[in-house]
C-alpha cells in the first residue's frame, strides 16, 4: 500500500510538473521574426565571418533587429543586398565594395638584410622572432594571409602576396592574418585604386639600406596631390575618403623616386589585352 501511495505521488508530481513546463514554455516563448530565416535564405551561406558576426544566421538576424546594414555582407555583394533590401522593404543606400590592398611591393630579390630562417615558416612566429630580414615592416613572405583565404583569392608570389580581385570576396581574412597589419581593407571607388605599397616609417637613408623598393618620405606626391596624399613619419599615405577615383595620378607615380605608388585591382580591358600581348611576345622572343 506504502509503495502504491508513493508511486501515485510521484506519478502526480510528474505531470504537474510536466503541466507547469508547458504552460511556462508557452508564456515564455518568444516569437521570432520569419523575416531572419529569408534573409538568411537570401545570404551565401559562406560564413567567413566577413560581416562581423559568427555567421549568416547572426549576421540575418542582426539585419532584422536593424544592428546591421543590409549591404553588410561582403560575399554576397550588391546583388544580396537589393534582395534583403527588398525582403525588408527599404532603401538601399549605394556604397564601395571594400577589398584588400597590400602595403609592401618587396619582392624577395628587393628585400636586403635576409636572414636565414630555421623556424617555424609562419609569419605569426617570425614576426616575434623579428630577425628573418632587414626591414622591419614589410611582408614576412611566408604566406599567412594566403592560407587564411578560404576562397583560394590570394597566392605568395616573388616572395609577396598577390590579390585575384576576380575571386576575392573582401572578407578580410588576409587582413586579420598579416601580423604585421601590410593588409588593408579600402573602399574600392574604381576597379583600380592607387595605393602606397609600403610601410616602412624609417627616415630615407635606413630605407634604402633594407630595401630597393621602399618610400623615402620625400614628400613629392604630397606637393604635386595635398588633398590626397599626406607624409607622416616619413611614410606617405592616401587619403581614401577625399579621393573620387577621377583624380590624374599619372605625373604623381612618374614624379614617385621609389615607384611604391602602385595600382591594385582588375585592370581595365585595354590593359589586360596590352598585358597579354607583352607576356605573348615575350614568350616568342625567349
Amino acid at each position: 500500500m506504502i509503495v502504491m501511495t508513493a508511486g501515485l505521488v510521484l506519478f502526480g508530481l510528474t505531470l504537474l510538473f510536466a503541466i507547469v513546463l508547458g504552460l511556462a514554455k508557452e508564456k515564455l516563448r518568444v516569437e521570432e521574426d520569419p523575416r531572419i530565416a529569408q534573409v538568411a535564405e537570401a545570404l551565401p551561406g559562406a560564413n567567413c565571418g566577413g560581416c562581423g558576426f559568427a555567421g549568416c544566421a547572426d549576421f540575418a538576424k542582426a539585419v532584422v533587429e536593424q544592428r546591421a546594414a543590409c549591404d553588410g555582407c561582403p560575399v554576397g555583394g550588391s546583388a544580396t543586398a537589393a534582395r534583403i533590401a527588398a525582403l525588408l522593404g527599404i532603401e538601399v543606400i549605394p556604397t564601395f565594395p571594400y577589398r584588400p590592398v597590400i602595403h609592401c611591393a618587396a619582392r624577395t630579390e628587393d628585400k636586403l638584410g635576409v636572414v636565414a630562417y630555421e623556424g617555424v615558416h609562419r609569419c605569426a612566429e617570425a614576426h616575434v622572432i623579428g630577425v628573418t630580414q632587414a626591414c622591419t615592416y614589410g611582408c614576412l613572405g611566408f604566406g599567412d594571409c594566403a592560407r587564411a583565404c578560404t576562397f583560394d583569392a590570394l597566392h605568395m608570389v616573388d616572395g609577396k602576396p598577390v590579390v585575384d580581385y576576380e575571386k576575392c570576396t573582401g572578407c578580410g581574412a588576409c587582413a586579420k592574418a598579416c601580423p604585421r597589419r601590410l593588409i588593408e581593407q579600402i573602399p574600392f571607388k574604381q576597379e583600380q585604386m592607387l595605393v602606397v605599397a609600403c610601410a616602412n616609417k624609417e627616415p630615407a637613408r635606413n630605407v634604402r639600406q633594407v630595401c630597393k623598393v621602399g618610400c623615402v618620405g620625400c614628400k613629392a606626391c604630397q606637393r604635386l596631390l595635398a588633398a590626397i596624399f599626406e607624409v607622416k613619419d616619413n611614410l606617405a599615405h592616401i587619403n581614401y575618403d577625399n579621393y573620387t577615383g577621377n583624380e590624374d595620378f599619372k605625373p604623381v607615380i612618374e614624379k614617385c623616386p621609389a615607384e611604391v605608388l602602385v595600382r591594385f585591382g582588375k585592370p581595365k580591358p585595354e590593359y589586360a589585352r596590352q598585358l597579354a600581348e607583352q607576356e605573348a611576345a615575350a614568350r616568342v622572343s625567349g
